[in-house]
């Protein structure tokens, strides 16, 4: 396992279409791994592939003590609305106020190849949907309703 760079907002890379999985295999477990040792190294809440550089449909979350690692996530259905604050590890100097949906039901495979579903409310769905806005190119700032700069 190693730690990757994490590329930051301005790279193009960031602003590309991830494609689907389709190999579960050594490589994308290793994809993973090293995203979980990037994601304990910055001490963040999730990570997508293209954050490190790579232009697959992969991205993990930890919340609540558990790791979630979504392979080719699909947004099933959501509902409500809930603004909140964001900031993203590819996204320095500023945080942002971002209107989001309030419950979320999304489905996605693990490295396995195993078929997953998920149910989430309030952050724990928010921090969901940023990740998986990574994967088509997304960034938290492009919705963000109000910019809020960090004192760091």
């Amino acid at each position: 396992m190693a730690k990757r760079n994490i590329i930051k907002m301005g790279d193009p890379l960031l602003r590309k279409i991830c494609k689907p999985v389709e190999s579960f295999d050594g490589k994308l477990a290793q994809l993973i791994d090293d995203m979980e040792d990037t994601l304990h190294a910055v001490g963040g809440l999730g990570l997508a592939a293209p954050q490190v550089g790579i232009l697959r449909r992969v991205c993990i979350v930890e919340y609540d003590d558990k790791l979630y690692e979504l392979v080719n996530p699909v947004l099933i259905k959501s509902s409500g609305k809930c603004v909140d604050n964001e900031g993203c590890l590819s996204v320095v100097g500023f945080r942002g106020l971002v209107e989001r949906p309030e419950t979320i039901d999304i489905e996605y495979f693990d490295r396995r190849g195993r078929k997953h579903s998920q149910h989430a409310e309030g952050y724990f769905a928010r921090v969901f949907l940023h990740e998986m806005d990574h994967l088509d190119g997304i960034l938290f700032a492009d919705k963000m309703i109000k910019k809020i700069i960090d004192d760091d």
